[in-house]
């Protein structure tokens, strides 16, 4: 629940326990004393609407679950501000005579308890159920701040495995340039190897005619 509209709604009940007093006082007064109770009550009324309506601005700027609770709330407190204009509009009727004073007097009080105690149930049930409303909000926010840390870890193993890849990648390359200059290697020995063979078995030739050559001279002496 937004602590701007707890502020508020404890301010505007305590000006309610304050008008319904006045009230019910300014009926046992007469002349100016009771016009001077009557302006108190409707500078009230005037601080009274005026919390309803930035009760009314921070109430619409919520969330909707929360919203709609303190909306509820609010029409609560307007209904009471409608019953305090009643009264004082009862209050302040010129043909109001001793009798029907008494009797508003006591229609007041009755009508001011019975309202205080409905509305007092009221607000403790509206209480509960943004109570129940905040505990989901909290566990939901827990849950996000939970799913993301497990994104954040997700993407930190990723990171390391694509690290893991690269130096992967980079060996292998090295390897396949080590294969390329053994196998230029091999080739050129294999070369070298071709052309010794040609030149050991030209030169075994060479012997072998020389052999022959000598074997026939001196056979023929």
């Amino acid at each position: 629940m937004s602590e701007v509209f707890n502020g508020y709604e404890r301010q505007y009940c305590d000006l309610s326990a304050n008008l319904s007093k006045k009230c019910s006082s300014a009926l046992s007064l007469d002349g100016e004393q009771k016009k001077q109770k009557l302006s108190e009550i409707k500078s009230g009324l005037e601080i009274a609407e005026a919390l309803i309506r930035k009760m009314d601005l921070e109430a619409r700027s919520l969330p909707p679950g929360v919203k709609s609770s303190l909306l509820v709330k609010l029409r609560e407190f307007k209904s009471d501000l409608n019953n305090f204009k009643t009264q004082v509009k009862r209050i302040t009727s010129a043909n109001l005579n001793a009798a029907a004073r008494d009797e508003l007097l006591e229609a007041g009080m009755a009508d001011t308890k019975t309202a205080s105690a409905d509305q007092r149930a009221r607000l403790m049930m509206s209480t509960e159920r943004l109570g129940r409303t905040t505990d989901r909000l909290k566990d939901s926010r827990r849950t996000m701040m939970e799913t993301e840390e497990i994104g954040v870890s997700i993407l930190q193993d990723l990171h390391g495995q694509r690290q893991s890849l690269l130096r992967a990648g980079d060996t292998l390359s090295g390897v396949d340039e080590n294969v390329g200059n053994s196998k230029k290697i091999l080739t050129g020995m294999t070369r070298r190897m071709n052309r010794n063979k040609w030149t050991i078995g030209a030169i075994i030739a060479a012997l072998v005619v020389a052999i022959i050559i000598i074997l026939y001279f001196k056979l023929t002496k």
